[in-house]
């Protein structure tokens, strides 16, 4: 079992920056395959970005590519996601995903979720 949870989200205006963080307690990071993604109200959860456990290998949703940039540090356990220029559409619950055997966009395919972190941007 892998336990995960957000943290970093909030308020911010249009074009800002948030640095989004999700810890893995509970079995070491470099074990899975790390993704974000988000949910705004009334819509699907949606794919926003995907790393490889080797970390070379990184997927984006087509709305975020040049915005967001997904890392990961398996030392501390932890994987991020960095949001610059962000837009009123951004706005949604942003959840972290894992899976040891799965990497990409497919959110059916990720075993464990985190609670989400909400993020608001201000127009």
């Amino acid at each position: 079992q892998a336990q995960l949870e957000e943290s970093g989200g909030g308020l911010v205006q249009t074009g800002g920056s948030l640095k989004l963080s999700c810890a893995v307690s509970g079995r070491t990071s470099g074990m899975f395959a790390l993704a974000w993604f988000r949910q705004a109200p009334g819509k699907e959860r949606e794919f926003v970005a995907a790393i490889h456990w080797s970390g070379r290998d990184t997927q984006y949703t087509d709305s975020v590519k040049g915005r967001f940039t997904i890392s990961r540090d398996d030392a501390k356990n932890t994987q991020y996601l960095q949001m610059n220029s962000l837009k009123p559409d951004d706005t949604a619950v942003y959840y972290c995903a894992a899976d040891r055997a799965y990497f990409g966009w497919n959110k059916s395919e990720y075993r464990y979720w985190g609670q989400g972190t909400q993020v608001t941007v201000s127009s």
